[in-house]
C-alpha cells in the first residue's frame, strides 16, 4: 500500500529532470535580475548558457521563449542571449518543420536578433557559420541570414567592415560546394546552393540601398568602404558559382536560379555604379579614374576570371544589356573582350571553356566580314587568342567544343581585311605545330588566291610578292626528306592541292601569283625532298609489313597482342592483324600523296613545255 501511494504521487523522472532545467534557468534569471548590468560575472554567463541549453535540449523551448519575451529580463538577454545561438541552431535542425518546438526555437532566434548586444550576437552568428561544413552549410546560412542582417543594420561602428566580413565568410563556406550543372541537378538543388545564393543577394539589399542613398545625397562623399565590400562580394560571386554554372535557359525551369542570381549581381553592380567600368576595365591603357583613390587598385584586387564571367553575362546572356552603352563599335567591343576570351579559353573545364567560345563567337557575329583592320593584330591578345583556339581544336577531349572552335577560327579569319588575313595565316603556319591546322590554313590561302584571280575583290595581298612570302611557309618540309610524312600528311596534301590549283589557274605568261617565279625553289625545298621521303617511308613500312607477316607465321596466332609506334607515338596494344591494318593504311596515304605529286609535276612540265614551244 505504501509503495502504491509513492507511485501515485511521485513525479515521473523525465518530468522531474525537465522541471529541474527550467528551475535552474529561473534561478539564474532571478539572481541576475537584482544585479546591475556591470555586475554580471563570467560565472553568470556560464550558468545561463548551461541552463538555457538544457531547456532547449530537453524540449522546453516554449518556457525559454517566455523567459526571453519577459520585459524584466531584457538586460539579461541583451548581455547573455548570444550564448544560446549554437544549441539553438542544433535544435532547429533536429526538429521537424511541423513540430511546435521548432517554431518556438525560430521565435527565440528572432527575439535574440532584436534584443542581444549587436556586436556579441554578430560574432556568435559568424562563428556558427564558420563552424558548419558539408551538407549543413547552406541550411545554416539560410537560417542565420535574417538575424545576421538584423544585427548588421543595428551596428553603428564598423558596419562596412562587418558586412564585408559576413559576406566573405558566407562565400568562403559556399565555395567548396559543387555547383549544380545539369537540369536535374539544378532542379534538385541537393545541397541548397541555388536557394542560398539568391538568399544572399536578398541579404545585401538594405546595404546596397544605403550606398545608393548616400551616393544620391553627395557625389563627393559617401560610404566608400561599404561600396567596396559589396563590390568584392559581386566579384567573388562572378567567379563562384557563376563562372562554373550552367546559365543557358533550360526548358521546364520557369525561373533558372543561377540566372536569377546573375541578374541580382548585375543589379548590385549597376546600383553602385561599377558595372560599366568593370566591363571596360581591361581595354584601358591605365587604371580607371575611380571616385576614390582606393578603387584605383580594383584591377589588382579582382580576378581575371570574375571580369571574364561578367563580360560573358552581358555580351552573351544579355544581363544588364539595357545599361550597356550602344555607342561602341563591334571592333572596339571585341578588343575590350579579347583579354577575357583569352582567360576563358585557357581553362579546361567544359562549363568555363564553352563560355569563352560563346563570348568570342558573340563578339565576332556583331561584325561584318572583312571589317576588322589588320592593325588589331599588333595587340598581343589578337595573336594569343587564335593560338589558344588552335589548342582547343587539337587538344580538347570534348568533340562539340573542338568543332565549335574550328568554326570560330574560320569566323575570326573572315572578319579581317586582306592584310590581316595574310598576317594571321603567317602566324598560324609558324605557331600551330599541327598538320591538320596547317592544312586548314592552306585551304584558306587557296580561297583567298581564288578571289584575287577571279577579280572578285582588290586583293593584292594574295598575289605577287606578298603571296610568295606566304608560299615559302607552305611549300616546306620541316625536316626535309626525313620529315615524318604520315604525321604531316594533312599539310602535305593541302600544299600539293594548292600547287596544283596555282599551276592550272595561273598561266606562266601572266604569273599573277608569282608561283612560276618560285617553281625552282619549290622543286628544291619541297618536291624533291618529298620524293625522297616517300621512297624512304614506303620502303620502311613495306619492310615492317613483311616482318609482321613473317612473325605471324612463326607465332601461328593472329590474336597475339603487340605494340606499334606510328608517327613517333606508341599506339595502344594491338593484335598483329590490327597492326597490319595500320601499316597498310599508312602505305595508302603515301600512295595518295605520290599520286597527287606526280600529277602536279606533270602539270608543271606540260606548262613549261608549252611556253617553250611558243617561244621557239
Amino acid at each position: 500500500m505504501q509503495e502504491y501511494g509513492r507511485s501515485e504521487f511521485s513525479m515521473p523522472e523525465e518530468q522531474r529532470q525537465t522541471t529541474m532545467a527550467v528551475d535552474e534557468l529561473q534561478a539564474i534569471i532571478q539572481r541576475c535580475q537584482i544585479l546591475e548590468e556591470a555586475d554580471f560575472k563570467g560565472e553568470d554567463f556560464n550558468l545561463f548558457q548551461v541552463a538555457g541549453q538544457k531547456c532547449l535540449e530537453d524540449g522546453y523551448a516554449a518556457q525559454l521563449l517566455e523567459v526571453i519575451q519577459n520585459e524584466k529580463n531584457k538586460v539579461i538577454i541583451k548581455n547573455m542571449g548570444w550564448n544560446l545561438i549554437s544549441p539553438l541552431v542544433r535544435c532547429i535542425f533536429i526538429y521537424k518543420k511541423e513540430d511546435d518546438k521548432r517554431e518556438h526555437c525560430l521565435k527565440i532566434l528572432e527575439k535574440l536578433a532584436q534584443l542581444c548586444n549587436p556586436k556579441e550576437l554578430f560574432l556568435g552568428l559568424l562563428e556558427q557559420i564558420e563552424q558548419t561544413s558539408g551538407e549543413q552549410v547552406c541550411r545554416t546560412v539560410l537560417l542565420l541570414l535574417q538575424p545576421l542582417q538584423t544585427v548588421l543594420l543595428k551596428l553603428q561602428n564598423k558596419k562596412a567592415y562587418s558586412v564585408g566580413l559576413s559576406l566573405a565568410m558566407i562565400m568562403n563556406q559556399l565555395t567548396p560546394l559543387p555547383v549544380p550543372y545539369t537540369k536535374q541537378q539544378i532542379q534538385e538543388d541537393k545541397l541548397g546552393l541555388c536557394q542560398c545564393c539568391n538568399a544572399v543577394v536578398d541579404f545585401t539589399k538594405p546595404f546596397v540601398n544605403e550606398v545608393v542613398k548616400n551616393m544620391e545625397k553627395s557625389s563627393e562623399y559617401y560610404d566608400m568602404e561599404l561600396k567596396e565590400e559589396l563590390l568584392k562580394f559581386c566579384m567573388k560571386s562572378l567567379k563562384y558559382p557563376l563562372l562554373t554554372a550552367q546559365l543557358e535557359e533550360l526548358e521546364g525551369i520557369d525561373e533558372h536560379p543561377f540566372r536569377h542570381f546573375a541578374a541580382g549581381i548585375i543589379d548590385i553592380l549597376w546600383d553602385i555604379k561599377e558595372l560599366i567600368p568593370l566591363v571596360f576595365l581591361h581595354c584601358k591603357s591605365k587604371n580607371p579614374e575611380w571616385e576614390n583613390q582606393e578603387f584605383a587598385d580594383i584591377e589588382q584586387k579582382n580576378t581575371a576570371d570574375s571580369l571574364a564571367c561578367l563580360s560573358y553575362l552581358m555580351v552573351v546572356q544579355h544581363f544588364g544589356i539595357d545599361c550597356f552603352p550602344m555607342v561602341f563599335s563591334p571592333s572596339y567591343l571585341l578588343q575590350c573582350n579579347m583579354t577575357n576570351i583569352e582567360v576563358l579559353l585557357k581553362r579546361t573545364e567544359e562549363s568555363i571553356l564553352s563560355k569563352g567560345l560563346d563570348l568570342f563567337e558573340s563578339c565576332l557575329l556583331r561584325m561584318e566580314d572583312n571589317s576588322l583592320l589588320h592593325q588589331y593584330l599588333e595587340f598581343r591578345d589578337f595573336i594569343n587568342v587564335p593560338q589558344d583556339l588552335v589548342k582547343v581544336m587539337t587538344l580538347c577531349p570534348i568533340e562539340h567544343l573542338r568543332k565549335k572552335s574550328l568554326n570560330i577560327l574560320q569566323l575570326y579569319i573572315n572578319k579581317f581585311d586582306t592584310e590581316g588575313k595574310h598576317t594571321l595565316f603567317r602566324c598560324l603556319l609558324k605557331t600551330s605545330n599541327h598538320a591538320g591546322v596547317e592544312g586548314y590554313v592552306i585551304k584558306n590561302i587557296k580561297d583567298q588566291i581564288h578571289l584575287s584571280l577571279t577579280k572578285a575583290c582588290d586583293n593584292t595581298w594574295f598575289i605577287g610578292h606578298h603571296l610568295i612570302s606566304l608560299l615559302d611557309l607552305v611549300f616546306l618540309l620541316p625536316e626535309g626528306a626525313e620529315t615524318d610524312l604520315l604525321q604531316h600528311s594533312d599539310k602535305i596534301m593541302a600544299s600539293l592541292n594548292l600547287l596544283r590549283y596555282l599551276v592550272i589557274k595561273d598561266c606562266e605568261s601572266d604569273n599573277q601569283t608569282g608561283v612560276w617565279t618560285m617553281i625552282p625553289r619549290i622543286e628544291q625545298n619541297f618536291l624533291k625532298p618529298l620524293h625522297v621521303g616517300l621512297n624512304m617511308s614506303k620502303a620502311h613500312y613495306e619492310a615492317e609489313i613483311k616482318n609482321k607477316k613473317e612473325n605471324k607465321k612463326e607465332v601461328q596466332s593472329p590474336n597475339t597482342v603487340c605494340s606499334v609506334t606510328v608517327s613517333g607515338e606508341k599506339m595502344p596494344a594491338m593484335t598483329t592483324e590490327m597492326q597490319l591494318q595500320v601499316l597498310h593504311s599508312a602505305l595508302f596515304t603515301f600512295d595518295l600523296i605520290e599520286s597527287v605529286l606526280a600529277r602536279v609535276e606533270e602539270l608543271i612540265e606540260v606548262k613549261i613545255k608549252a611556253v617553250m614551244d611558243e617561244n621557239s
